[in-house]
């Protein structure tokens, strides 16, 4: 199967910069698989397409401020993006010293060895390099790491999402660009299916009798790397951490053993529900890395709706999307969306 199948134009104009003021307020197409049948409604009506005894699983993972301003020994700028970290603090002398994995962008990035400093906040060591990019950072901070990252970190929005850089960032970028059930941090993205539910939203939900399931899912390089090869079964695609508990896992198995909708928001929890799925459409609890790639021809186990944005050209997500809602389809969507000039917000694919 080759990439240049999943290539559209998307042209800027048509991507929403800044969230609405409500965020339920998203336009929702919906769209049934059974019959290509269309819909096209508000956010907050999508209760009325759940039914007593469903599950929605969310994912409450929270985005860290990862993206870092530093200058170089050298004299010279670079942005560090925070990737995750490789092993627990340690101290020395009243200093945290921590390693984590990042990117780099710089004019020349600095070599093994070398120095970069935050603002007098931190001091960060370049170790090694590593293969796409990556690299490896010994942190030095008078005072907890992740406490430095709250301080002088920006939100690392997508980069089709353009800010002013003479700012800090956008007022509110670093809540709004969370769930309203976000709780665990370690995200370096957000998983956006979830930016459109507000807690009035999710109550309205579970007046209905829909069960309510949280997982983990930290949303890394996996989800927004491009892919760069002609043959999509050639990527690779770089692993995530998730959680999914006993709790999570007995809520999903008792709906599937009552026949009833496991509705997963957003592709992540897809890919994470779809890994701990295995025979008679049971999920076990587990946690640890998932590298699981999903693209057309993929038998889906578990998730029988998904809850989704439109997604970017050639990415992982519109593979995934492709896969469940069936490839001439949801070309068909982006289609339609694009010459009608649609904002793109939000997708559900329902079943």
């Amino acid at each position: 199967m080759r990439l240049e199948e999943f290539d559209y134009r998307l042209p800027d104009d048509l991507i929403a910069q800044h969230p609405l003021e409500d965020r339920d307020e998203s336009r929702l197409l919906v769209v049934n698989r059974k019959d290509g049948s269309i819909e096209h409604r508000a956010f907050n009506e999508i209760p009325e397409f759940m039914q007593d005894g469903d599950v929605l699983v969310i994912n409450d993972t929270r985005v860290i401020p990862a993206r870092l301003f530093g200058t170089k020994e050298t004299g010279g700028r670079c942005e560090i993006l925070v990737l995750k970290q490789l092993s627990q603090p340690y101290h020395e002398d009243n200093i945290e010293l921590s390693v984590w994995e990042c990117l780099i962008k710089a004019s020349k990035k600095p070599k093994e060895g070398q120095k970069i400093f935050f603002n007098g906040y931190s001091e960060g060591e370049m170790i090694n390099k590593r293969p796409n990019g990556k690299c490896v950072i010994r942190f030095r901070t008078n005072g907890d790491f992740e406490d430095i990252l709250d301080r002088i970190g920006r939100v690392p929005l997508p980069p089709y999402i353009k800010r002013d850089e003479k700012l800090r960032s956008f007022k509110g970028d670093l809540e709004r660009y969370q769930t309203v059930y976000a709780k665990k941090k370690g995200a370096i993205a957000a998983p956006t299916a979830g930016f459109h539910f507000t807690e009035g939203l999710i109550s309205k939900i579970q007046g209905k009798g829909v069960k309510i399931v949280r997982i983990t899912v930290h949303i890394g390089l996996g989800t927004f790397m491009p892919i760069r090869v002609k043959d999509i079964e050639e990527h690779v695609l770089d692993a995530e951490y998730f959680e999914i508990n006993s709790e999570a896992a007995c809520l999903i198995n008792e709906a599937v053993a009552r026949k009833r909708k496991i509705i997963a928001v957003g592709t992540s929890t897809t890919r994470a529900l779809e890994f701990a799925a295995y025979q008679d459409r049971a999920v076990k609890p587990m946690s640890g890395l998932t590298s699981l790639f999903i693209y057309n021809g993929y038998q889906f186990r578990i998730v029988d709706a998904l809850i989704t944005n439109f997604h970017q050209p050639r990415s992982t997500p519109l593979l995934l999307v492709s896969a469940f809602g069936g490839k001439e389809v949801v070309k068909d969507i982006y289609k339609r969306a694009i010459k009608k000039n649609t904002v793109f917000s939000v997708t559900a694919m329902g079943c």
